[in-house]
């Protein structure tokens, strides 16, 4: 059953129960038009907003392209003041957003200690006014993506119950703190507790990396739902498979060889078409993570990283195509 969010005027529903979590420098346009293939219902998100960046005229792309999407994209924002926030929300309801989400789990030091991201953990009342000011700029529904606490042994229950009664109808919650970063196991059983607590659903974040975490997690926890973060990394497909896991439809396979050079290849060439040469620089992360599991493919690797254009990418790539060709041929 869809999970119901109304804001203050504005409905929405979620059909899926897989999320694509925002990723900064990953879940561009493009990189969502991949994921879109296999979850054509998931709820995807822009890359991070900078509030006070968008007030000043520079990320207006991230919000503007919404209308040219297909399926829901929600625009997750993050800043410390309330009225840039609200201001930035307004931008994105206009735009096409299908929802606003507050950036308040971020570890990334220079935006933590600006007052934004995680930052927001160590002063519940500014938060808290955040989530108040969005709120009642849009009739959108506004949620929260954040952590357990600061560092371990916080109260993840009373400050997610903080975030609710302020207005936040839809809780993201990854399952370690600020200090932690990406280390460690997430913690699912303190995020089963703030499901617990809270009345508004609960999406569960972290080490979600294949369609049996994601049922795992959700037996454990007994959130609402589950978000894919750096699993998808790669891996457009994650979405899709979880999706088609918990909705009881055949899990799509994993792409192999040809079809992840193919999807390499494809990348490539649209961020290079968006935005010239420098799109081969966004490229490269994303073929070393795509160009995995197959013979050949750390020294494949190693050449993107050191091609000097996009033509000589593309080429190393469909000499990789031909070559894993061959081989097949050859084993029939």
């Amino acid at each position: 059953m869809p999970l119901q969010l109304s804001g203050n005027g504005t409905p929405r529903a979620l059909r899926c129960r897989a999320l694509q979590s925002p990723l900064a420098g990953v879940s561009d346009r493009i990189f969502r038009g991949l994921v879109r293939r296999w979850a054509p219902d998931a709820l995807l998100f822009t890359e991070m907003v900078n509030a006070t960046s968008l007030e000043r005229g520079f990320g207006l792309q991230k919000v503007e392209e919404l209308g040219s999407e297909a399926g829901p994209i929600g625009v997750q924002l993050f800043d410390y003041r309330p009225a840039a926030m609200a201001d930035a929300a307004k931008r994105a309801e206009a735009a096409g957003a299908f929802l606003i989400d507050i950036n308040m789990g971020c570890p990334v030091k220079k935006i933590a200690k600006k007052g934004g991201g995680s930052g927001l953990i160590r002063d519940p009342e500014l938060a808290a006014r955040l989530v108040e000011s969005v709120a009642a700029a849009v009739a959108l529904p506004v949620t929260v993506k954040t952590r357990l606490g600061w560092c371990d042994g916080s109260d993840a229950v009373s400050w997610c119950q903080r975030l609710e009664n302020a207005g936040a109808q839809l809780l993201t919650l990854h399952g370690r703190s600020r200090e932690q970063g990406f280390k460690g196991q997430a913690d699912w059983a303190a995020i089963a507790a703030v499901k617990a607590a809270l009345a508004i659903p609960v999406i569960a974040n972290g080490d979600i990396n294949s369609p049996e975490d994601a049922v795992r997690c959700l037996e454990q926890t007994g959130a609402d739902g589950v978000m894919v973060g750096r699993g998808s990394m790669g891996s457009p497909w994650l979405v899709g498979q979880i999706d088609a896991e918990l909705s009881g439809r055949p899990i799509p396979a994993t792409p192999g060889a040809l079809e992840r050079l193919a999807l390499a290849a494809e990348q490539l060439q649209s961020l290079v078409a968006a935005k010239g040469d420098h799109g081969l620089l966004i490229a490269r992360k994303h073929m070393g993570w795509t160009c995995q599991g197959f013979a050949g493919a750390p020294q494949l690797r190693h050449a993107l990283m050191r091609a000097p254009s996009p033509g000589a990418a593309l080429e190393l790539l469909q000499r990789a195509e031909a070559a894993v060709q061959g081989s097949t041929s050859g084993q029939l």
